[in-house]
C-alpha cells in the first residue's frame, strides 16, 4: 500500500483541508498519515526534505501538493 502524508499546523485552513482530503484519500489505495507539525516539530526537517514549503500540504508518492496557505514551514520552527 502506498503512503500519503498530510502535514499541517492545526490552523483552521489546515483542519478544513484535513477533513476534505484525508477522508477522500484514505480509500485503501493509500494509507494516510496526519502529522501536526505544531505538536511534532521533530518532523519539520522531514517535511522540508520532501519539498513542503507551507502547510497544509499533502505528500503523495514523494510529490508535495500545497493546499491553500495556512503557514510557511519556516514559521513553525
Amino acid at each position: 500500500m502506498n503512503t500519503a502524508t498530510f502535514f499541517h499546523a492545526g490552523c483552521p485552513v489546515c483542519v478544513s483541508a484535513e477533513q476534505q482530503f484525508v477522508d477522500a484519500l484514505d480509500t485503501g489505495r493509500y494509507r494516510v498519515e496526519v502529522v501536526h507539525l505544531g505538536e511534532r516539530k521533530e518532523r519539520i526537517a522531514e517535511a522540508e526534505r520532501l519539498g513542503v514549503k507551507s502547510v497544509p500540504a499533502l505528500v503523495i508518492d514523494g510529490q508535495p501538493f500545497h493546499i491553500n496557505f495556512g503557514a510557511a514551514l519556516a514559521d513553525l520552527k
